[in-house]
């Protein structure tokens, strides 16, 4: 009998990095690893998409498709290279028309782009079978990914009768729901199906159940994507690689376990105990995994776990104790008796004992990602409002019930998580609840973002968005943005290529910024033979005008910290009651600031750009 074999996702140079260390790995630390990659024989090397293109020029400073032309040129085809998008919104907060996408695809695949894992955040089918059909057709593979999620905890009500005749909610995210999303993307052209369990919350009970179902009703291989950050992700892995998986994502040493993906050394070692084939060379990737370690080390600034390094471990030379390799063993045996409670505690104690992160049991509880609650600890810490943590979390289920039951995955769990902080914030300060819906959350319970799981409250749809009526995302309201001519430059364009204007596209704001940088660069590279020329005597620059006059009228206030993305008012204007004044980047989400009444501007005191605290003084009405 043939030797069962499993094949291996790296995850290490995108989610890895992105889990543990903010996306913040230079150009020149993956150039550094790539020719030791060469030999790695990964089946499929994840290396863009998710939160890369926006991170690398955002805090980096470096091109996105440079990063793909590099990697592709390196590896010469010797392993898949993938990337994740999110459906129709790429790797955005809007839906985008089929026009951007095809576009982007084209670009990516051009590029040296092989897998394309695609997902919708709602699991809509709609927005992801236009997807998989163009990257088919452009040569691609489509790589369909099914969103884990669990139906929220209840509540339970309060009084005897309350509680003696409350009836059980119908169960939502059953495995049934999960199969028949995986054989519809199948039936679309889906070239590879991947369970994707982006908050880990998928535990070894449930997978046993999953991985033989999905496996049975589709053709194409099943592939497994978790974390470890609530403790079930390496259990997980094993009762999956148990009953069949075909692929399996995980993580080198350093950049595994925690908020990542298991550690591809601890499934290889299950794996020559289980008489399985990891396809993987495990010396190519010793000789990454060392390299990795100083580059972790470089990025201390960024890892939340800089003091409690993992030990050294090389499975191909060093032996464990009896005790350790016992526990490996434990945890198999336990894992084929579906004996959960062995299984956990065993897999626990193998991370315990190699020094990696104990289970998140705050994140384990809310059964929300780890990076969603990292998001938001972060957010109220800016907004000077740590101690809202507590209710803001407790407020999760709500905002997912209310807007749908939505799966909670990037960009609904940034939705969700920034408007259960806002909600938080509105009752602290005795405001109704959703008295700032962020433009994302509106049109998420409009509609725009696709079919929710359960259909949202007319009532409250009426409430947030003004119409109790579902409307989707209307693609001729989609508007290309500028491309406009730099004088200060030489009269360039922002975007001097395809693949620069699609970044204007996907990432307005982050990429306006990166590409005005690089035009400046390219025209004082111009600067030396004008050196030559006779240069005009400089004026002294004289101090800009400011309007220093006591603030008399109504303002408007900024409701939480941010970033002025436009102004739509300027001083004399007359504005109506609900008017939108101007629009306010907070958390990555875009919110609109209105007039609370008519009134007529008499100051603007912000333009596109400025960053304001909270309280600042936006905008002043004529008295």
């Amino acid at each position: 009998m043939e030797q069962r074999k499993l094949k291996i996702r790296d995850l290490t140079l995108r989610d890895g990095q992105q889990s543990l260390f903010a996306t913040r790995m230079k150009q020149s630390d993956i150039d550094h690893l790539l020719p030791l990659y060469e030999d790695a024989n990964f089946y499929i090397m994840e290396v863009w998409g998710g939160a890369v293109p926006d991170s690398v020029m955002r805090y980096l400073d470096e091109s996105p498709w440079e990063r793909l032309r590099t990697v592709s040129n390196a590896m010469k085809g010797k392993s898949l290279l993938s990337a994740l998008s999110r459906g129709r919104n790429l790797f955005g907060y809007v839906p985008y028309p089929d026009s951007v996408l095809e576009g982007f695809y084209k670009e990516a695949i051009n590029n040296g782009l092989n897998v394309m894992r695609i997902f919708d955040a709602l699991n809509d089918l709609d927005n992801v079978k236009e997807s998989i059909r163009m990257i088919n057709e452009l040569g691609g593979i489509p790589d369909g990914a099914v969103c884990y999620t669990v139906d929220p905890k209840e509540e339970k009500p309060s009084g005897f009768f309350a509680r003696l005749f409350a009836k059980a909610p119908e169960k939502i995210f059953t495995d049934e729901y999960f199969v028949e999303k995986a054989v519809a993307m199948e039936k679309y052209g889906a070239k590879i199906i991947t369970l994707k369990d982006m908050a880990g919350l998928v535990n070894p009970a449930r997978i046993a159940t999953l991985i033989p179902a999905l496996k049975n009703a589709v053709k194409v291989p099943v592939d497994f994507h978790t974390h470890c950050t609530p403790g079930y992700g390496l259990a997980s892995s094993l009762v999956a690689i148990i009953k069949g998986v075909d692929i399996l994502d995980t993580n080198i040493w350093w950049f595994g376990e925690g908020s990542a993906a298991p550690a591809i050394e601890l499934v290889y070692v299950f794996c020559k105990k289980l008489g399985i084939e990891l396809e993987a060379n495990m010396e190519a990737v010793g000789r990454i995994r060392d390299e990795l370690y100083q580059i972790r080390r470089s990025l201390a600034a960024f890892d939340l776990n800089k003091d409690n390094f993992p030990k050294a471990f090389n499975p191909l030379t060093d032996t464990l104790s009896q005790e350790v390799d016992a526990l490996f063993d434990a945890a198999i045996n336990a894992a084929k008796a579906d004996n959960e409670e062995k299984l956990l505690e065993a897999c626990h104690a193998i991370e315990a004992y190699f020094g990696f992160p104990k289970p998140n049991e705050t994140v384990k509880n809310a059964e929300v990602p780890g990076g969603m609650y990292s998001n938001m600890v972060a957010q109220l810490k800016s907004l000077g409002s740590s101690d809202l943590l507590d209710d803001a979390m407790a407020l999760i289920p709500k905002v997912r019930r209310d807007a749908g039951l939505v799966p909670l995955v990037t960009p609904t769990s940034q939705i969700v998580g920034s408007q259960a902080v806002s909600l938080a914030i509105d009752r602290k300060k005795g405001n109704k609840d959703y008295s700032t819906p962020s433009n994302q959350f509106v049109s998420l319970v409009k509609g725009e973002y696709g079919h929710t799981p359960v259909a949202v409250n007319p009532d409250f749809r009426a409430a947030i968005t003004g119409s109790p009526e579902e409307i989707p995302y209307d693609v001729n309201k989609y508007r290309k943005p500028e491309n406009p001519e730099l004088p200060e430059y030489g009269g360039v364009k922002l975007a001097k290529n395809q693949e620069e204007y699609l970044l204007l596209e996907l990432l307005p704001t982050v990429a306006n910024t990166f590409l005005r940088k690089r035009r400046a660069e390219e025209y004082e590279a111009t600067k030396p033979a004008e050196a030559e020329l006779p240069q005009a005597k400089e004026e002294p620059e004289l101090p800009a005008e400011t309007d220093t006059a006591p603030v008399t009228g109504p303002v408007v206030e900024a409701p939480m910290p941010g970033t002025i993305i436009s102004v739509s008012v300027k001083p004399g204007d007359t504005v109506k009651s609900g008017q939108c004044l101007l629009i306010l980047e907070a958390m990555k989400m875009e919110n609109e600031i209105e007039s609370e009444g008519n009134h007529v501007i008499k100051r603007v005191f912000v333009k596109p750009g400025d960053t304001v605290a909270a309280d600042a003084v936006l905008v002043e009405f004529e008295d």
